[in-house]
């Protein structure tokens, strides 16, 4: 039964998603609380997650799954280990963060939405992190850089390739 086998390894019954769902009345209105958990354990949702909730909560997948994708917080993907976001709202964008994502995506050789096949980096766009005083930012693994610049960036990317290599 390979096919129900998720990335995390694990497979469509596991132990996780059983003690998870104990915790829980099945009932529509935890639908948000279970992603999270799900989300937060894994790091993103996978799809044996979402067969698990389907069942538990009677709801169809596809209304999970627009949840899932209406929510920038949740994820169908692993991330890597490092996820460096963008931000492109209205300050960061008038300050130059394109030219900051347009530098990621070189360097990582990803596009916003992937994860370097080492597993070492995901790459996100975002639109707003609440640092606007300190436009353009960007973040990895949710720490701010403020008056971010190319040269910034491919210090922050040299520094974790340099930890991890």
């Amino acid at each position: 039964m390979e096919e129900n086998k998720c990335k995390c390894g694990n497979s469509n019954k596991d132990k996780f998603m059983e003690d998870l769902l104990k915790d829980f009345k099945p009932e529509k209105d935890n639908l948000i609380q279970i992603l999270n958990s799900v989300q937060e354990h894994y790091g993103y949702i996978p799809k044996h997650a979402q067969e698990s909730i389907s069942e538990f909560l009677n709801m169809p997948m596809a209304e999970i799954f627009g949840v899932i994708t209406f929510y920038s917080r949740f994820t169908l993907e692993p991330k890597g280990k490092y996820n460096i976001a963008i931000c492109l709202g209205t300050a960061c964008f008038v300050k130059g963060s394109e030219k900051i994502l347009d530098r990621a995506k070189e360097r990582l050789k990803i596009e916003p939405g992937q994860t370097t096949e080492d597993g070492l980096f995901s790459l996100e766009e975002t639109r707003c992190v609440g640092a606007c005083g300190l436009a353009p930012v960007f973040t990895v693994n949710g720490e701010v850089y403020g008056m971010a610049t190319v040269q910034i960036l491919d210090q922050v990317i040299d520094q974790i390739m340099k930890e991890n290599a």
